[in-house]
């Protein structure tokens, strides 16, 4: 029994330290023609789920999404409240309904610090310790 206890523990200490990044291991970032250095959060979750194209700045803006990983879901969950599956019947939806396109969507990091970059009003999200050279990074209130 002493040893079952033992194991359960380590597996509870195993799985906390394997837990998903949280928002505050990710940052938001926008291409250098979005003018506002911060955003709301209702303002990102309107961007990511195509109610909002233009911040109250009056920036235009586009949003890349990442395919997956742990980046990727932390942010579903932290500020659009949904899940990958949830967000992809979200948007085939609005696909379907003629509302919205489905947003560019990138494999890592890199390739959405990239896309950022080079697209004018272009909003994504990365790792905080990803490389952001030639973006913008925009603190979420």
């Amino acid at each position: 029994m002493k040893h079952l206890r033992s194991v359960l523990v380590a597996a509870v200490a195993c799985l906390a330290a394997a837990a998903v990044v949280r928002a505050a291991d990710t940052k938001v970032i926008a291409n250098e023609s979005v003018t506002a250095s911060s955003i709301s959060a209702e303002e990102l979750k309107g961007v990511f789920l195509a109610t909002k194209s233009v911040l109250s700045d009056g920036s235009h803006v586009e949003p890349v999404l990442q395919k997956g990983g742990a980046t990727h879901e932390a942010f579903l969950k932290d500020y659009l409240g949904k899940t990958d599956a949830a967000l992809s019947t979200y948007y085939r939806s609005l696909v379907f309904t003629g509302k919205a396109s489905m947003p560019k969507t990138v494999g890592s990091d890199a390739e959405v610090a990239a896309y950022v970059a080079k697209t004018k009003g272009a909003i994504g999200y990365v790792s905080a310790g990803a490389a952001t050279s030639g973006v913008k990074t925009m603190d979420v209130k």
